[in-house]
């Protein structure tokens, strides 16, 4: 039986990430997906690389900075590897908040990425088709931020993957962890075993239902992991660059692509592992976004649909080893998986290869859920 140095449990972007920083330093690496590579949570995604503070857990602010910018190397480092392009824009978000007179000194007392209440231009100006009667200037923040198409960065890192001899398996879900000695040796699925003495949970959404292996008496960990819906639909602009900044209300946020389309979304629900849109919340989604651009009415929908984020108790991924000598886990990334994932796979390689991490790990391992 073929043996690698090292499974992952997931073909996300946060696997993915891993898969090819472990390769890069000498593993053998294989990926293990219930279905096709890339196409849950990561697919499902809007892109936007927000590092806003006060819309983050404080645990996640340092981690959060450092990822966001390391966005334009991890790209580059990608499109070169892949042969494929990916849609990296760097207009910035305009923010709109709801009236807050102390969000001035709590922003620019948080944040490098933000002016509060300073727009580089007027809001007339940079995006001539919102309705500044429902979207009033004075409650619009200019944030430094960049966004990818998740889509466009899951192709090339799959791509960019088996280019450099990372091995896949499509279709199999993964149902236990192997143990031997007391030490993980790979992992059992619905079609077969593999061998290897790293495990990475990295599931995502299902990371809760990966367990130990019925023949051992192995104390496996609780992965605390639940799915929580996001809704969103896309819809074809009438020319490119209808809207050139991300835009962000506390109702509806859009998000620009290069080619024209733009995401409009998104839902935040608990239901389980339903994937279903509901029409009249993609219609709710979509009247939102009329309301503060009218002109969108001549944007054809596209296509509309509902990904599973991983949720965890307190909003914070679980990233590390586990009791269980070489399993390791890096999941519950909830909304923020697209923009942590280069820092997720540094880390991560790092402590699987007996390194030093280069950030206290403290606030995310699985033992504080153990207390």
């Amino acid at each position: 039986m073929k043996h690698w140095d090292a499974i992952i449990i997931g073909a996300g972007i946060i696997g993915l990430s891993l898969a090819i920083e472990l390769n890069r330093r000498g593993m053998r690496v294989l990926v293990v997906d219930k279905g096709e590579p890339g196409r849950e949570a990561s697919w499902a995604a809007g892109g936007m690389l927000a590092d806003f503070p006060l819309e983050l857990p404080s645990a996640l602010h340092e981690l959060a900075a450092v990822s966001a910018g390391m966005y334009p190397e991890f790209v580059r480092e990608l499109e070169d590897a892949s042969q494929m392009k990916i849609d990296l824009r760097s207009q910035g978000t305009i923010l709109f908040t709801n009236p807050n007179p102390n969000f001035s000194n709590q922003a620019s007392a948080t944040s490098a990425s933000i002016d509060p209440h300073s727009l580089p231009a007027s809001l007339s100006e940079l995006e001539p088709i919102l309705a500044t009667e429902k979207l009033s200037p004075m409650n619009a923040h200019f944030l430094r931020e960049r966004s990818v198409d998740p889509r466009d960065l899951v192709s090339a890192a799959i791509a960019a993957a088996k280019r450099r001899g990372v091995d896949f398996s499509s279709g199999d879900q993964v149902l236990s962890i192997e143990v031997d000695s007391g030490k993980t040796s790979g992992v059992c699925t619905n079609k077969t075993t593999f061998a290897a003495p790293v495990v990475v949970n990295c599931a995502g959404a299902w990371s809760s239902q990966v367990r130990a292996h019925a023949d051992t008496s192995s104390a496996m960990p609780t992965l605390p992991t639940r799915p929580v819906k996001g809704q969103m639909l896309c819809v074809v602009t009438p020319q490119k660059e209808f809207i050139h900044h991300v835009i962000r209300t506390p109702d509806v946020y859009l998000i620009p692509r290069s080619d024209g389309r733009l995401l409009i979304g998104a839902t935040q629900e608990e239901a389980g592992f339903d994937k279903q849109t509901v029409p009249a919340t993609i219609q709710k989604l979509h009247h939102s976004a009329l309301d503060i651009a009218p002109a969108l009415a001549g944007a054809r929908i596209l296509e509309a649909w509902a990904g599973l984020r991983p949720g965890t108790p307190d909003n914070l991924p679980i990233l590390g080893p586990t009791e269980l000598p070489g399993y390791f886990v890096a999941t519950g990334h909830f909304r923020d998986g697209i923009l942590l994932a280069p820092i997720t796979a540094q880390i991560m390689a790092q402590v699987i290869t007996g390194e030093t991490p280069a950030f206290d790990l403290a606030a995310f391992t699985i033992a504080r859920f153990q207390k």
